[in-house]
């Protein structure tokens, strides 16, 4: 057998992640490699550590980007906070409430769940209810912005809480980083992960975090080891610690930590609340564009995240055959539903460099055809004028 390299079809995509990779951070991808200890390589690692503190609005030390994708953010933020026995609030939304959870039973912590309506934030009143009834809880962990749903929850209200009831909040933006308001320091958010390929359109496979001094200081007191070594920060911080004398940890991934520095560099150029506004303007185009073909949201207007639309199937419209379409006929992608959802809607992302009005366009008109096609009626015609109109 002969296999010969693998050349990708130009896609858009606007599912729940990856984003579009703009050429700028693919040409970024494929310069040299340089080792990893390499004195260029650190100056760049150090830039790298005051644009992810830029980005997340804070000047945490502790502000790296972990080798591994979103799911291993998730991971290292537990189990640096979390030991055997440690009482943990979680709140369950949607899918990624959810393995939050799995994260919390797998380090031995206590588990109190709040639970919440999927496709609504998380209830703020529920959790002040919990941390009320466990004054020992340890932390509260919640998903700022729930990628299966589309609902952003009240991070600031809720870490107010954590520090009103002696808690550690930890927090999940894989989907909110550089998409919507976040401010790590000012709403004393303590531990925080995202992910590099939804609002910062790099390609997938690295998770920045943030520990404040609080977090640290409880990674110092713990009683037990990380029970993960790939993942413990005491070890991490010696590849990633200031100055150039750094202690290998593991072969960090250098081309992909270019990628995520240019993205970082043209979210900085751009500047992060003009990054906000633009997600929030592209959505109300959707949005128009969307209501104008007949299409309902899941998440009520006040509680959506810009950048994630989950949005109903219409009656009679078959999901996969229309997906399925827009993949084959459009280069075009959008997101199933998970969980409880699975079935029920189509996510829509608008994710970094995703989010602009071409892309709008190509989906209105491809969508409206693929239900046409499947006898759903609809003018593709006024929903992308519809759009444009929403633009203003």
């Amino acid at each position: 057998m002969s296999i010969s390299s693998f050349h990708p079809p130009k896609r858009t995509l606007m599912g729940p992640g990856p984003s579009d990779v703009p050429q700028r951070i693919l040409d970024a991808l494929g310069r040299p490699t340089l080792g990893h200890l390499d004195p260029l390589f650190i100056g760049m690692m150090d830039e790298l550590k005051s644009l992810l503190k830029y980005a997340f609005k804070t000047e945490n030390e502790l502000t790296l980007p972990i080798s591994a994708p979103g799911s291993a953010g998730m991971e290292a933020c537990f189990v640096n906070l979390v030991e055997p026995g440690d009482k943990v609030v979680v709140c369950i939304n949607g899918v990624f409430g959810k393995r939050m959870l799995e994260n919390v039973t797998r380090t031995g912590g206590v588990p109190v769940i709040v639970d919440s309506e999927w496709g609504k934030p998380v209830d703020v009143a529920k959790v002040e209810a919990a941390l009320q009834a466990n004054p020992d809880a340890k932390v509260l962990a919640f998903v700022h912005a729930e990628t299966s749903t589309g609902a952003v929850s009240d991070a600031k209200a809720l870490c107010a809480l954590a520090k009103q009831h002696g808690c550690l909040s930890l927090v999940d933006a894989v989907t909110s980083l550089g998409g919507v308001e976040l401010r790590v320091d000012e709403w004393g958010i303590d531990a925080i992960y995202s992910g590099s390929q939804k609002c910062l359109s790099c390609t997938p496979g690295l998770s920045p975090v943030s520990f404040s001094h609080a977090a640290v200081e409880a990674i110092k007191a713990r009683k037990h080891p990380v029970q993960s070594w790939f993942l413990d920060m005491n070890l991490i911080l010696g590849y990633w610690g200031e100055g150039g004398k750094r202690a290998y940890h593991h072969t960090a991934p250098v081309n992909a930590l270019y990628g995520l520095h240019e993205s970082l560099v043209i979210l900085q150029d751009e500047g992060l609340e003009n990054a906000w506004a633009r997600h929030a303007a592209m959505h109300r185009c959707l949005a128009a564009g969307l209501e104008s073909l007949g299409i309902r949201f899941v998440v009520d207007a006040d509680s959506r995240l810009p950048q994630l639309n989950s949005v109903y199937i219409p009656d009679g419209v078959d999901d996969a055959g229309v997906r399925q379409q827009l993949l084959e006929k459009h280069n075009l992608e959008i997101g199933a539903g998970l969980g409880d959802f699975a079935g029920k809607v189509w996510r829509i992302g608008l994710m970094g460099y995703s989010a602009r009005m071409e892309n709008i366009r190509l989906l209105l008109s491809a969508l409206a055809e693929a239900m046409q096609a499947q006898g759903y009626d609809c003018d593709a015609a006024a929903a992308i004028a519809a759009a444009e109109a929403a633009q203003g």
